[in-house]
């Protein structure tokens, strides 16, 4: 299964948002830190906030802050509602012409594997992303930050 570039960059964003020192910051600095386009960027920070994830603020002194504390920000929900729905092959997809469809069993297969991957998603908050936020800190080029509890 791999992610689409919308559900990474949605990752990458909450992310920097929950590790920033300062626990606000812009666009530019999410798409400077990670070489993605700010117009990308847009869409992401537009749909996280239409989520209640993020809390998008305009103008002067404004930015990206998390909505809500970034441990009751489940990863498996996150990926889900950026995927959208599982197609993973075209029996997924209703009126899908495959011949042998309904006689095959990589339909069962494949929702196992796809419920398998959403519940190990389910198990970790955006929190646990960002335990290790000293070395993120390096990684991103802030100054020191003081740990956490």
């Amino acid at each position: 299964m791999k992610l689409t570039t919308f559900t990474d960059y949605t990752l990458r964003t909450l992310i920097y948002v929950a590790a920033s020192p300062s626990g606000r910051c812009t666009i530019a600095q999410v798409a400077a830190a990670f070489g993605i386009s700010e117009t990308h960027l847009v869409k992401v920070a537009h749909e996280l906030g239409r989520q209640g994830l993020l809390r998008n603020t305009r103008g002067r002194g404004g930015g990206l802050s998390l909505a809500v504390p970034a441990a009751s920000i489940n990863l498996g929900d996150v990926v889900r509602a950026a995927e959208g729905e599982d197609r993973l092959a075209e029996c997924f997809t209703e009126g899908g012409r495959c011949a042998i469809a309904g006689r095959c069993r990589l339909e069962t297969a494949l929702k196992e594997a796809s419920s398998a991957f959403y519940e190990v998603l389910a198990r970790y908050t955006l929190a646990d992303l960002t335990s290790n936020s000293r070395a993120l800190a390096r990684a991103l080029r802030w100054e020191p930050l003081p740990l956490r509890h």
